[in-house]
């Protein structure tokens, strides 16, 4: 499940570079806003997923005797 959890967050780290290099290039109007908005799901889906796949829990402890 994690490994495919990874690969799944590999392809849409993948897609949004993707995206960005496209938005580098001369683009129509319509088809600049098609990849905005494609990289905007790709960039939900990724935050979704890394939420749950590696969430981030910083624990802060009171070292005083």
């Amino acid at each position: 499940m994690i490994d495919g959890d990874f690969a799944r967050l590999r392809g849409y780290r993948n897609n949004i570079h993707r995206y960005r290099r496209l938005l580098d290039t001369q683009l129509s109007e319509l088809e600049r806003a098609f990849v905005l908005k494609r990289m905007g799901e790709e960039q939900d889906a990724f935050q979704k997923l890394s939420s749950v796949t590696l969430p981030l829990v910083l624990t802060v402890r009171d070292t005083a005797p």
